[in-house]
């Protein structure tokens, strides 16, 4: 259970700072590129200005640190349950909204702050009423609906992205943390991994579930965060990311609390989604404008 926790804590710390870099990267592709950013006829941004932002050195280093956070959270998907582990990678959110006040120029409310408290501290009960993860077993066809539920999912997304512009940004966070969420149960019930079988695992559609899943679910979010707020559509990521999985988990894959703590677990991941729901709610910031120059005082003519 420790090492599992050290793991979801180190992928969620991972998680935070690259969304958070991502979005400097974005930021800053558009600013220095504004005639040539590109926007599909609905006001989202296209394919050429999402590659535009992905070419910056914050968003390339922002991009390695989301691909150690998705090794770290698979093996944190292997060894607590789905409820746990999915929740404690999702408090991301908490190293997103800190690290954006210094690098993004925003200033969090009370509000937000209180709305952070909360996800810590529902953390905090989770991790008290967890108990052991279920086996992950399950039959084949669960396999090949999760494979279609993450196309449906992803392909959905991106034309929603195309059609609805900026109107979509919370929609593609919530579409993306979707996706990583599918990515957790495929890690889960993913077969050839113990015993190591490549066969196994090259013939498994959960497999593909994953690909697809960690590759459309960050170039959503990388869409979400060019064109909404970063903790918001960070925010809406944690709610995707976390309940379905996490119901998931408990229905079908075994996974259970403590005996006699089902109640602070239910709390505990209720808590959650309602923090990160209010952090979406409150955390519709802009980064902050740079300060114009104060104008230069008359002259007055002499003589």
């Amino acid at each position: 259970m420790l090492i599992g926790l050290l793991t979801a804590i180190a992928a969620s710390i991972c998680y935070g700072t690259g969304s958070v870099l991502q979005a400097v990267g974005s930021r800053r592709a558009a600013r220095e590129n504004p005639a040539d950013a590109g926007v599909t006829a609905h006001g989202g941004p296209n394919l050429s200005s999402t590659a535009k932002a992905a070419m910056t050195w914050e968003f390339i280093v922002g991009t390695i640190l989301d691909f150690v956070g998705f090794g770290l959270g698979a093996l944190a998907a292997r060894l607590l349950p789905l409820f746990l582990s999915q929740t404690v990678i999702s408090a991301n959110l908490v190293i997103t909204a800190v690290l954006s006040v210094k690098m993004l120029g925003i200033r969090l409310t009370r509000k937000e702050w209180t709305s952070i408290g909360v996800v810590c501290t529902a953390l905090v009960l989770l991790a008290t009423a967890a108990g052991h993860e279920g086996s992950g077993h399950s039959p084949r066809s669960t396999h090949w609906w999760l494979l279609a539920v993450t196309v449906l999912i992803i392909v959905g997304g991106t034309v929603a992205v195309r059609f609805l512009g900026a109107r979509a940004a919370i929609l593609a966070g919530l579409l993306s943390g979707l996706g990583f969420g599918a990515l957790g149960v495929g890690v889960r019930i993913l077969d050839g991994v113990d015993p190591f079988d490549l066969g196994a695992l090259l013939a498994d559609p959960a497999l593909y579930a994953i690909l697809i899943a960690g590759s459309g679910g960050m170039y959503l979010h990388t869409v979400a965060l060019q064109i909404g707020s970063v903790n918001g559509a960070t925010a809406a990521l944690v709610v995707g990311e976390t309940v379905l999985p996490g119901a998931i988990g408990v229905l079908w894959l075994g996974d259970a609390s403590r005996p006699g703590f089902a109640w602070l677990a239910v709390l505990g991941f209720t808590l959650a989604v309602t923090g990160a729901v209010a952090v979406a709610w409150f955390g519709k910031h802009d980064p902050a404008p740079d300060p114009a120059p104060a104008p230069e005082p008359a002259r007055v003519p002499v003589g």
